[in-house]
């Protein structure tokens, strides 16, 4: 919901996380954290099976290209980030559509229902089930190639610890920070995959068009 504000001069604004929370659940009730719910649990494990088959497939491909091992592992990671997103992007349209249905959870259709819709209104293309493609790419590529690049790399410098319980903190530790430094770098992708995915300001008219553009416009009027 954040993401798809306009500023503050937006009428729907919401004034801090937890304002966001006390207003959905006013609002729509406790069901309302849980639309668009089922899009990303059927969509989760061939994500997950593509994200690390591919994975492996690209870095045993880029072994051939005599590439440094840390660039291969960032550069395995961005294909698979990439190819990831191709199976993720028609479940993202649909959730991020229910998502913004500021009904309450009983009068909003059903995921099935909501990607007939948007089939019959869009098409399976750009401007229905695959909208936002450009932004979802951008969002799984640049996540996964600093993931596993930072997180492989990072994890062949530091030494091994004997003590299991040490050696779980160090890949617990390094795996926290590879998703933080992912997510603050992919996420101007992600606003922009939701403001493109999500309503738009005026209905009727496509404001927010292509993922750079979208960036662009987001960058200009609200920094």
């Amino acid at each position: 919901r954040f993401q798809i504000q306009r500023g503050k001069t937006d009428p729907t604004s919401y004034k801090s996380l937890g304002d966001c929370f006390r207003t959905i659940f006013q609002r729509e009730g406790l069901l309302g954290f849980y639309k668009g719910i089922l899009p990303p649990v059927l969509a989760e494990t061939p994500k997950r099976a593509v994200k690390f088959f591919t994975f492996e497939q690209y870095k045993k491909l880029l072994g051939y290209a005599s590439l440094p091992p840390g660039l291969a592992i960032a550069v395995a990671g961005l294909g698979s980030g990439l190819t990831e997103a191709v199976v993720v992007n028609p479940f993202e349209v649909v959730k991020v559509t229910l998502q913004t249905n500021k009904n309450a959870f009983t009068e909003q259709p059903s995921s099935f229902v909501q990607a007939q819709q948007i089939i019959k209104t869009g098409g399976l293309g750009f401007q229905g089930l695959n909208k936002g493609l450009t932004a979802t790419l951008g969002r799984h590529g640049v996540f996964n190639m600093v993931y596993f690049g930072f997180y492989f790399n990072v994890k062949n410098i530091l030494p091994v610890n004997k003590d299991p319980n040490l050696e779980f903190l160090r890949k617990f530790g390094i795996g926290l920070v590879s998703g933080t430094i992912a997510s603050i770098i992919n996420i101007p992708f992600d606003v922009a995959k939701s403001r493109i995915q999500g309503p738009q300001p005026v209905p009727g008219e496509i404001k927010y068009k292509t993922c750079f553009k979208t960036m662009a416009t987001v960058y200009k009027e609200e920094g």
